[in-house]
């Protein structure tokens, strides 16, 4: 059950629609008739979708003592695809051709002939796919947390995970919103009556040289404030350089955060490409500095942050806030039940959800500008003072 062992990696969706309370044995009857493995096809084109137990690849048992936990549902999706690779269907066809290539006058496949080649490639495929050979399963977990209205999805949300995501919709029907910066911050003004500045706001320029309007990573299908993600990495970085290691969240709680382990940037104007560091403390590297002040901005960063007396490990994807490599500390001998693990996976959520909304007051109060400028100054440091900072 990934949720609730190991490390995690998920993003987050919101959900709309489920109009019930608790979760009943009504709807585990549904995941029932929906569960995976349950219509099989030999199509060579097929595409499979189901739910699981959550236990392993094959578990299609759901009840409510073992699927719901602290007011979360704990299950998984399993897509199965039984398709064949195209590059074997090159080589068959290839092959085919060279038959009637040898036995032709001219050394090459007649028309007729290529259209037999196909029919002969298609055939076999359909025999391949029947066996069974090419079937491909994929696992995805999920944690349902129906009480919050969030779905928090393991792993990254692509091609193949999307048949998921619609599944849980059909199924249940509801309506999922995939939970990123841009609708993090605009959720956040609307709670806090102040969506007008949010939405007045564009893209920073922290360095005086590099003016940039759009991100060329930005999701053109969305007019979300997504950038926003990218400038509260690079805030919290200026925030820990500056002995400014605590951040007091909206409900007077602190958080320590440490900057760690991995730091990945882009040059928003596509000029200078992409840069991964890897260190213990990689912001603290003057090759990091030098990233950012050629106008690169943050997309992904280790850190470490402890909220409420729990410390977590994680990595945070700036847009998306997708978390990933993330740990829950327990202290010596401490007993940790399912229960508890699904709390603390509320906590690291919402505490990291609290630390942006921290950004986000400061990035529309009026004295933004002369946080800005600071934050300039700070870019200009000569290396030698850089180096001697990290020592």
């Amino acid at each position: 059950m990934p949720f609730l062992r190991g490390n995690l990696g998920f993003e987050r969706f919101s959900v709309a629609g489920f109009d019930s309370q608790i979760f009943t044995d009504e709807h585990i009857e549904i995941f029932r008739g929906n569960a995976a493995g349950r219509n099989e096809s030999s199509s060579t084109e097929n595409v499979h979708v189901g739910f699981l137990g959550g236990d392993h690849l094959f578990d299609q048992e759901f009840d409510l003592h073992k699927n719901v936990i602290n007011d979360a549902t704990h299950f998984s999706v399993r897509i199965d695809t039984n398709q064949i690779p195209a590059a074997i269907r090159t080589a068959w066809l290839q092959m085919e051709l060279a038959g009637y290539a040898k036995d032709s006058p001219s050394g090459v496949a007649t028309k007729s002939q290529r259209k037999e080649a196909k029919e002969a490639v298609e055939q076999r495929c359909e025999v391949e796919a029947a066996s069974g050979k090419f079937r491909r399963m994929q696992q995805f977990p999920m944690l349902w947390d129906f009480a919050n209205g969030q779905l928090y999805f393991g792993g990254s949300v692509g091609t193949a995970s999307a048949f998921g995501i619609d599944l849980f919709e059909r199924t249940f029907e509801v309506e999922l919103r995939r939970v990123g910066a841009g609708l993090i911050a605009q959720e956040w003004a609307i709670e806090n009556e102040c969506f007008g500045e949010l939405d007045d706001l564009v893209p920073a320029r922290f360095v005086a040289t590099h003016e940039h309007h759009s991100l060329p990573w930005a999701n053109e299908h969305t007019q979300l404030p997504d950038f926003l993600g990218n400038e509260f990495l690079l805030w919290l970085w200026w925030m820990t350089e500056n002995d400014h290691d605590t951040i007091t969240l909206a409900d007077d709680s602190d958080v320590a955060v440490i900057l760690t382990k991995t730091l990945a940037l882009e040059c928003p104007g596509g000029e200078s490409g992409k840069e991964t560091i890897s260190a213990e403390f990689p912001t603290q590297l003057p090759e990091a500095m030098r990233a950012l002040q050629s106008g690169k901005l943050p997309r992904k960063t280790g850190m470490q942050i402890v909220s409420d007396g729990r410390t977590f490990d994680l990595v945070l994807q700036a847009e998306t806030f997708a978390i990933s490599a993330a740990k829950i500390h327990l202290d010596e001998e401490e007993e940790f039940s399912d229960d508890d693990r699904i709390d603390a996976i509320r906590l690291l959520s919402d505490t990291v959800d609290m630390m942006y909304h921290a950004f986000l007051a400061r990035r529309i109060n009026k004295d933004w500008d002369k946080e800005i400028k600071q934050i300039e100054k700070w870019l200009k440091r000569p290396e030698s003072t850089q180096i001697k900072a990290a020592a």
